[in-house]
């Protein structure tokens, strides 16, 4: 048996604990320089706003249905969602972290009722999180996938289900002419793993319903589409295809993308970006304890902008496969003055590192260097330990490499967040103070 547990709304959810007068109101939570909705209260989605719409199509909202709109607040999102996942594990024995809002449970050997168990462990997160929670508990991770589905929908539409299924649902304990009925009204598209284009495809098939997949043929569904679907249904006719894993597996790639606040035309400010998106992907580097090889940077205009276009990219390959932040900013800056062509209005540039190998891999060449260089210059893997100490305990960017600019008003590349809440739960200077 596994157990998904979701946050619901949950980037919303976390800026509503600490302004309690936005519940019962519509709002948003916006990407990226305040780019589009990526989380929703149901108020919000009452009015019709789709995931992913663009403010510019929805800011028209604030005065007519009173919408709020808050730019992302990623330091505390990930705060309060590493608060809430620590709850969530007391749920079972195994724990796979999914995303930053959704856990897999695994309750094997885990005894009595296990929707009370579910009840409680969700009345815990909210009483000491504020965060609102639905558990979807089933023999596969899939179909757990949609008991949680169904779970979060009939709370949120009463009618869809019934309503004893809200909040917590163990699909394995519905009989059967029951969960055929629940699995007959749930579409298709709302299976985990059933992407847009195939569900369509499907449809087109006949198949339109749960209950329509569930009975397909497993060696029709590979023989027509592919094994990942094959397992989908085998998954939904109750045989686990999908492990439970207790940590994610190293990244093949890292990347560190972002698009400006404003346009950025001169070429000092594109270094001083791509300087700091290098650093932040070498954290990331070190933390899967991985190096690099190859460092691919790029930049590009905004097709959605007059003007003319430009879109440039290079690889720079390393001289030995590292995870020094210095040695990547240095190969990011270089790319840039490589490619650079003055006369376009950029809006976004990146850093990727690409064809990584353990850190455990050893690489030797001739030592074409300076004889006199001291070894100790070279290996800088302590700085960067010291570095990633300091930054983890301080916050993201205490200490960087002189490339990056100085932090403050002059960063023109910086992203723009004009609606962002302060860090309550990780900056002293904005922690809540209650006065009598």
């Amino acid at each position: 048996m596994y157990a998904l547990v979701d946050g619901n709304n949950f980037y919303v959810s976390c800026e509503r604990v600490f302004r309690p007068s936005l519940n019962g109101r519509p709002v948003v939570v916006l990407s990226n320089n305040d780019g589009c909705a990526i989380s929703r209260s149901n108020e919000a989605k009452d009015l019709g706003i789709k995931m992913a719409a663009p403010w510019f199509k929805i800011r028209h909202l604030e005065e007519s249905a009173g919408l709020v709109a808050l730019s992302a607040n990623f330091v505390l999102y990930g705060d309060m969602s590493d608060r809430m996942m620590t709850l969530a594990a007391g749920l079972g024995p195994t724990q796979e972290i999914y995303s930053i809002d959704e856990s897999f449970v695994g309750l094997h050997g885990v005894r009595g009722d296990l929707v009370a168990r579910g009840r409680k462990v969700r009345e815990r997160i909210l009483q000491w999180t504020g965060i609102p929670t639905c558990i979807g508990m089933a023999p596969t991770k899939t179909l757990a996938k949609l008991a949680n589905h169904i779970a979060k929908t009939a709370e949120r539409k009463p009618g869809s289900y019934p309503r004893e299924l809200a909040q917590v649902f163990n699909l394995a304990a519905l009989p059967a002419q029951d969960l055929d009925d629940v699995l007959l009204a749930t579409d298709v598209g709302d299976v985990w793993g059933v992407g847009p284009r195939i569900s369509e495809q499907l449809r087109e098939g006949g198949i339109r319903t749960v209950l329509d997949l569930t009975r397909m043929d497993p060696a029709t569904a590979r023989r027509g589409w592919s094994v990942t679907l094959e397992k989908t249904v085998r998954e939904l006719q109750g045989q686990p295809c999908i492990d439970l894993e207790d940590a994610p597996g190293p990244k093949q790639q890292i990347a560190c993308t972002r698009s400006f606040g404003k346009p950025v035309h001169q070429l000092g400010p594109l270094i001083e970006a791509v300087s700091e998106f290098a650093a932040r992907a070498g954290e990331k580097l070190r933390k899967q304890n991985c190096l690099a090889t190859e460092l691919l940077v790029f930049m590009h205009t905004s097709p959605y902008r007059p003007g003319p276009q430009c879109s440039r990219s290079v690889v720079v390959p390393l001289r030995r496969p590292t995870d020094d932040t210095l040695a990547l900013s240095k190969a990011a800056a270089d790319g840039m003055r490589f490619m650079y062509v003055a006369g376009y209005q950029f809006i976004k540039a990146g850093v990727i590192l690409v064809d990584l190998q353990p850190a455990s891999v050893q690489q030797r060449e001739l030592d074409l260097g300076d004889p006199n260089e001291a070894p100790a210059t070279r290996d800088r893997s302590r700085l960067m330990a010291a570095m990633d100490l300091i930054n983890t305990r301080f916050g993201k960017g205490t200490v960087h490499s002189g490339g990056t600019g100085k932090p403050g008003a002059n960063r023109v590349w910086t992203m723009k967040q004009e609606r962002r809440t302060p860090a309550y739960t990780t900056c002293l200077a904005d922690v809540p103070v209650a006065r009598a």
